[in-house]
């Protein structure tokens, strides 16, 4: 007989926990799985993860296991004397594979394979969400293909849809877990669970940090200067925004909780701030040309003061 190391095939050590050999489990499953595994040898692989996985997931088998001493993989070996006597006088274990020996001899000792409940794979699925969609905690479809046993016991990919509440605290990045809805298990065993990732799109006006909003607010020189009431967008619809006299470009109004949702009680509501931009005509008319011109003969303003050269001649 073969010896196969089911711990060094889950990368565990001999005194792995349950719950360490069911999280190794998950992770090289997933990573191994025929249907998304890249790896030519991801199908075998997969194979002896999940053949490990079911002999020391349970007890009795693990322990059986343990009792045939540690040895190298591939390595040729007999059972101890024990096992051949449960076996029957002189059993022969030379063509026998490890998994069939176990579904022979293990638990109570009695002939032909034992089921055992194996978890379903679990998957992720990410998806674009909007600055829109978190202000309003939107549903939205989500459309997955995953695997699929037939009657036959065959596996096959099947597109499915999920209805997903954005959460009104969403971030970029944030796994929302739907539990159950991953790939199916075996043998009566549970579910997968599917993690929707979502992934904040880039917004036409509103720049995102943390909780706050930022947008430019283009001002007209005359808005700038003699002071305007403009319209500013917000996720909650338009306000009016009293822009004082003398307003220079770089200012920021900050209007309060137009930003995004707080995360939790102990947290605030984001706030938005609107950054004054001064715009120019892209072309000037022959009228404003000319009330321009009267403005600058007027008007005794240098913005450049602070930059110009000293009386003195320096340059």
């Amino acid at each position: 007989m073969k010896y196969k190391d089911y711990y060094e095939i889950l990368g565990l050590p001999r005194s792995a926990t349950t719950a360490e050999i069911k999280q190794a489990y998950r992770k090289l499953a997933h990573q191994f799985h025929p249907d998304v595994s890249k790896d030519a040898e991801g199908e075998a692989k997969f194979k002896d993860i999940s053949e490990a996985y079911r002999t020391l997931k349970d007890s009795d088998k693990r322990a059986e296991y343990d009792q045939l001493g540690q040895h190298r993989s591939g390595e040729s070996f007999t059972p101890p004397p024990d096992w051949g006597r449960q076996a029957g006088a002189g059993a022969d274990f030379g063509d026998i594979d490890l998994e069939d020996f176990f579904a022979s001899f293990s638990g109570a000792r009695r002939r032909g394979r034992q089921s055992t409940a194996v978890p379903g794979q679990d998957f992720e699925v990410r998806t674009t969400i909007t600055l829109e969609q978190i202000h309003a905690g939107a549903e939205i479809e989500i459309g997955v293909s995953l695997p699929e046993y037939d009657s036959a016991g065959s596996m096959r990919r099947v597109p499915r849809t999920f209805r997903v509440k954005v959460p009104k605290n969403a971030q970029d990045g944030q796994r929302l877990r739907l539990p159950g809805k991953g790939g199916p298990g075996l043998n009566g065993g549970p579910a997968g669970d599917l993690y929707v990732v979502m992934q904040l799109a880039e917004h036409p006006v509103f720049r995102v940090s943390e909780r706050d909003l930022y947008l430019d607010l283009p001002l007209t020189p005359w808005e700038a200067v003699l002071g305007a009431s403009v319209p500013v967008p917000t996720l909650g619809g338009t306000v009016e925004l009293t822009v004082p006299p003398n307003t220079v470009a770089g200012r920021k109004f900050r209007l309060q909780k137009r930003g995004l949702p707080a995360k939790g009680k102990a947290e605030a509501t984001g706030d938005l701030y609107a950054v004054v931009r001064i715009e120019v005509p892209a072309a000037a008319s022959a009228g404003e040309r000319e009330l321009y011109t009267k403005l600058a003969a007027a008007s005794r303003f240098n913005p450049r003061s602070a930059v110009q050269a000293d009386k003195g001649g320096k340059s």
